[in-house]
C-alpha cells in the first residue's frame, strides 16, 4: 500500500489511523537524529578536527550504504582518539538539543501506561544522561574506553564490550526490542519503534507500529509512518 498523506508533512500507510496508543506497551527510540538533534560521533570528531570524514563515514551509514554498520562505527570511533572527557561534556551541553516534541511524546506515552526504550549505535555517555532527562526505562548503547594513567580522561579510538556484546548496531537494536517485550510479557505488535537511519530497520521491522521521523529515505519507505516535518509529537495525530 503507498503512503497517503494524512496530514502536511505527515503520512502513513498499511494501517488506518488512528489508533489508541493505550493499546501499545513499549515505545523505541533511537537516539542520534531522531530524540535528539545530533549525531554525537560527529559532533564529538569536530573536537579533533575530524567532522567532515567522520560525518561522511555516518551519513554512508544511515542511508544503508555500508553493509558493515560495526566497522564503519569503529572505524568512526578510532578518529576519535585523543578527545577528552571536557570534548564530550561540552557536546552534551553546547550542541545537544532535543528535538521538537520528543519531550511531549515521552511523558504522554508514559502517561498511557507504555514503558520507554533508548537504543543507540551512539555512546552511553550521552544516553545515560537522556534516560535521566527523560525517565526513560531501558537503554542499550556503545561504551567508549577511556585511557588511564597517563593522559587519563582521553578517548583511545576504541569500545569496550559489555556484557551483552561488543557493539549496538541494528541487530542489538532488534535484539533489545525483542528481549524488552519478552521482559515485560508484551508481544512486539505492541511496540511502537521510531527511528530515522539504516540501522533502525530492524527493530521497526519488528514492531506493531514503526515511524521514519526526518528519515533517510530507505527508512521512510519501509516506514508506517513517516514524519516529514514537525516534531515527535506528530505520532500522537495517529496514535491518540
Amino acid at each position: 500500500m503507498p503512503f497517503q498523506e494524512f496530514a502536511p508533512g505527515l503520512s502513513v500507510q498499511g494501517f488506518t489511523p488512528p489508533l489508541r496508543l493505550a493499546d501499545f506497551k513499549l515505545i523505541a527510540f533511537d537516539m542520534d537524529s531522531t530524540l535528539i538533534n545530533i549525531e554525537c560521533v560527529d559532533e564529538i570528531a569536530d573536537a579533533v578536527g575530524m567532522k567532515a570524514e567522520v560525518a561522511a563515514i555516518t551519513e554512508a551509514a544511515m542511508r544503508g550504504e555500508i553493509a558493515d554498520y560495526k566497522e564503519s562505527l569503529r572505524r568512526r570511533v578510532a578518529l576519535l582518539k585523543g578527545v577528552t572527557m571536557a570534548d564530550l561534556e561540552e557536546v552534551y551541553v553546547q550542541r545537544l538539543q532535543l528535538n521538537p516534541g520528543a519531550e511531549r511524546l515521552v511523558q504522554a506515552c508514559q502517561a498511557a501506561g507504555l514503558k520507554t526504550l533508548l537504543v543507540s549505535g551512539g555512546f552511553t555517555f550521552f544516553t545515560d544522561r537522556i534516560r535521566d532527562r527523560l525517565k526513560i526505562d531501558f537503554t542499550r548503547s556503545n561504551l567508549l574506553e577511556i585511557r588511564s594513567g597517563a593522559n587519563c580522561g582521553e578517548l583511545t579510538g576504541r569500545m569496550v564490550d559489555q556484557p551483552w556484546g561488543d557493539i549496538c548496531d541494528g541487530a542489538e537494536k532488534r535484539k533489545m526490542l525483542l528481549e524488552t517485550c519478552a521482559q515485560l510479557g508484551i508481544s512486539p505488535k505492541q511496540a511502537i519503534a521510531v527511528g530515522d537511519g539504516a540501522n533502525d530497520l530492524p527493530m521497526m521491522g519488528e514492531a506493531g507500529l514503526s515511524v521514519a521521523y526526518h528519515a533517510k529515505p530507505k527508512v521512510r519507505e519501509q516506514a508506517m509512518v513517516a514524519i516529514d516535518e514537525g516534531g515527535l509529537d506528530r505520532v500522537l495525530e495517529v496514535v491518540r
